[in-house]
């Protein structure tokens, strides 16, 4: 049962990480992410935040080891950078797909799970906060060296957005003023409660593989 066992995680973080891609592809281009300065930017931001920490978390969890989450961002990445070149081949700028700045709030996953000796409830608690909070962050700074994102969205719009979804140009201060800091707010919000669920996980895959 041992190999069914390890056939289940394997392919749970394979589907978790293609599914990163997916999102982001969806929800990550000029059209609503880099829109960046209101609503959009933090839906996105939790969205990121939660898979991100959901699939790390377990992850790192079935292997014990520290650094495994920072390799789990690494293969959403590479994913992602990947899908970048399909849109390339189709006439779109190589940056028409902002890829999402994972590896460092992972890193921070992992010093947690390693600061605190392997302390599954430090991970999720402490670990999960530091990854809501740090991701929208580092999501601005990689945003800010984006060229021009607002003129691209009406420069190239997606092949597939309905009518309805046509880029505007936003309202300055009608909502917030801080989508940073509110995209980090409610992803460490967020993030704690998914990151228990992907422990969870863990847990239900072991107790099924055992029945």
């Amino acid at each position: 049962m041992v190999w069914l066992r390890r056939t289940t995680h394997y392919l749970f973080i394979v589907v978790v990480a293609v599914n990163s891609t997916l999102l982001t592809i969806n929800a990550g281009d000029y059209i609503f992410y880099t829109d960046w300065a209101w609503t959009s930017f933090v839906v996105f931001s939790v969205s990121q935040s939660t898979m991100l920490v959901v699939g790390a978390i377990y992850y790192m969890l079935f292997t014990g080891v520290p650094g495994t989450a920072t390799y789990y961002a690494t293969i959403m990445t590479i994913y992602t950078w990947v899908a970048k070149g399909a849109w390339f081949a189709l006439r779109y700028p190589y940056d028409f797909i902002v890829t999402p700045v994972w590896i460092p709030s992972a890193m921070l996953l992992d010093l947690t799970y390693w600061a605190t000796r392997r302390n599954k409830h430090a991970a999720i608690i402490i670990g999960g906060t530091l990854v809501g909070l740090s991701l929208p962050i580092f999501n601005m700074i990689n945003l800010l060296l984006v060229r021009d994102p607002l003129e691209m969205a009406f420069k190239y719009p997606r092949p597939t957005l309905p009518p309805y979804m046509t880029p505007i140009e936003p309202q300055v201060g009608k909502f917030y003023n801080s989508p940073a800091a509110l995209g980090s707010g409610a992803g460490a919000v967020l993030s704690v409660p998914i990151a228990a669920l992907g422990a969870k996980l863990n847990t239900w895959t072991y107790r099924w593989m055992a029945a």
